[in-house]
């Protein structure tokens, strides 16, 4: 099934009297279940694809469409629908609250969703349990490590069991071990779970993972590579 088109997607940032062409007659679709990696060096416009496919950017031109919705022709609450129910975001930065314990940052969506407490208590805790952070809830994000706040910050994506997670660099500020914990995390709630991972990356270990590989080049598709 298909979940995300990109119809000839370009994205040009104007800078005083500049144009920046960040990405360029882009199009490319993403299937439910893919394990996919947008790669590519620094300015290929891997994270401005990931922000235009989660509604935290505008095309200049083009159409993006999630589950057929074209971005375009929602509103600014339909918009805010979808990035609460429908897209998961696991930043380079993790983006922690950071006066709320790893508990109630996983909780945090859901909370925005109305979801019942009790439920809300059972849906969290099964998935700290998932990602391995159940017995550290209570803990705030200065208390735990880089990889374990990456942890929380993909409990926080999944836990409203959306359509298709965006994951921006999920590695680069984690050491090599944190780093194939996350990644093996990431693989096994793939594959036991149906969620879809659309990372954008430059690290070798997650593009030996993809299962796809969409290298960009100055905003272009360069190869479309899929692995079995």
């Amino acid at each position: 099934m298909e979940l995300v088109r990109l119809d000839g997607v370009s994205r040009v940032y104007v800078q005083g009297r500049v144009r920046v062409p960040a990405v360029s007659g882009l199009s490319l679709t993403v299937e439910a279940g893919e394990f996919s990696a947008l790669c590519g060096p620094s300015g290929s416009g891997k994270t401005t694809i990931l922000n235009l496919i989660g509604a935290l950017d505008e095309p200049s031109s083009g159409r993006v469409l999630l589950e057929g919705k074209n971005l375009a022709e929602l509103g600014r609450g339909e918009l805010a629908w979808l990035r609460c129910r429908r897209i998961g975001f696991v930043f380079q930065a993790y983006n922690l609250i950071p006066v709320l314990t790893a508990y109630e940052n996983a909780e945090f969506v859901l909370a925005l969703q109305n979801v019942p407490l009790r439920e809300r208590r059972e849906r969290v805790m099964a998935v700290l349990a998932e990602v391995g952070m159940a017995e550290l809830a209570d803990r705030r994000p200065d208390e735990l490590s880089g990889g374990q706040q990456q942890r929380i910050a993909i409990a926080r994506a999944i836990v409203p069991r959306p359509a298709i997670v965006l994951a921006d660099e999920p590695t680069a500020n984690v050491d090599s071990a944190a780093a194939d914990a996350i990644l093996d995390l990431m693989e096994r709630l793939n594959r036991s779970q149906g969620v879809t991972f659309l990372f954008s990356t430059h690290d070798q270990r997650v593009m030996a993972r993809a299962r796809r590989l969409i290298h960009l080049r100055d905003g272009r598709l360069e190869r479309d590579e899929v692995r079995r």
